[in-house]
């Protein structure tokens, strides 16, 4: 099986790790580096979870630090939802790994003009590495086939009523993302609420093994919801759109980021019957999702 060469650019954070642990492990994706960002929390504490989980899993895939706060504004990160180390209610082993010595910026850029195939960029954290990047080395637009992104929502936010976080903590990152070219799928809060985790999952996932246990632990404390109700795992939504996107309904919309005023980190939506300039809209917004479907593949994937 051919695999898809990805880069994840992430912040962990708990939903974060439940991704990651599902894409370090997934047979039909390689993942060539983790690039971390200060979002859920410093950027030290989201390298040092990073490798972490890259320990804890006994895979080989480097890691890289990026950086340590947003373009213009001041990092709001959440330790509130996360915990203070960003991924509270576990215990992991003493760490031995460090990461790379260069900045991930600089790592992206030579892993994708290396690579003899297009390279997907999966940003499930805030996007200031990614837009220092397209930005600094716009060469690299010719071999990236996509990014796609947590980030955003087609109707209201969780950190302000008008932004998603992850946009949020940097929204002219987000712009220039968004605006840049290159082919984006976006998977929004109005996805990526309703793709949740209850009890039942959960305690499969923990009678699963080690990794199970750990993630277990981490559920229990993260603050997205209850596990009676539904934990949120957003991060993991844009994992899964690699592997199954029908388990998604999208559209081609225009989307613009609001930078500044009360309503900056909206991801803004046009209508497909008004056009910018005759292009046609570029970005791949995920509409809806198969809530069961979704659930029952997490599960599953984590109990592999």
């Amino acid at each position: 099986m051919k695999k898809r060469p990805i880069i994840i650019d992430t912040d962990p954070g708990i939903d974060d790790a439940a991704a990651l642990c599902i894409a370090l492990r997934h047979p039909e994706l390689d993942v060539k580096l983790l690039s971390t960002v200060a979002a859920n929390v410093t950027v030290d504490k989201t390298t040092a979870n990073a490798l972490k989980l890259t320990q804890f899993l006994d895979v080989d895939v480097p890691v890289a630090r990026g950086c340590a706060a947003p373009l213009l504004k001041t990092l709001e990160p959440s330790s509130h939802i996360h915990g203070e180390s960003g991924m509270d209610g576990y215990e992991f082993p003493p760490l031995t790994r460090k990461p790379l010595e260069r900045h991930s910026v600089e790592v992206m850029r030579k892993m994708i003009m290396e690579s003899p195939e297009k390279v997907t960029l999966v940003p499930i954290a805030t996007h200031t590495n990614i837009a220092i990047l397209l930005r600094m080395y716009p060469e690299v637009m010719e071999n990236i086939e996509e990014i796609v992104t947590m980030g955003g929502g087609v109707a209201g936010g969780n950190t302000t009523s008008a932004a998603e976080f992850n946009i949020y903590n940097d929204p002219h990152a987000a712009a220039i993302v968004f605006s840049s070219g290159v082919p984006v799928t976006m998977l929004g809060l109005n996805v990526t609420g309703r793709a949740l985790l209850h009890m039942d999952g959960a305690l499969k996932i923990r009678e699963s093994g080690p990794v199970g246990e750990m993630l277990y632990g981490l559920f229990r404390f993260y603050r997205g919801g209850t596990l009676e109700a539904g934990l949120k795992i957003h991060d993991a939504c844009a994992i899964c759109y690699l592997v199954h996107p029908e388990f998604f309904t999208a559209e081609k919309r225009f989307i613009e980021v609001a930078t500044e005023g009360p309503a900056a980190g909206a991801t803004v939506m046009r209508s497909n019957l008004i056009k910018a300039d005759d292009r046609e809209p570029k970005t791949n917004v995920c509409m809806d999702i198969d809530s069961e479907k979704f659930e029952e593949w997490f599960v599953g994937e984590l109990c592999k």
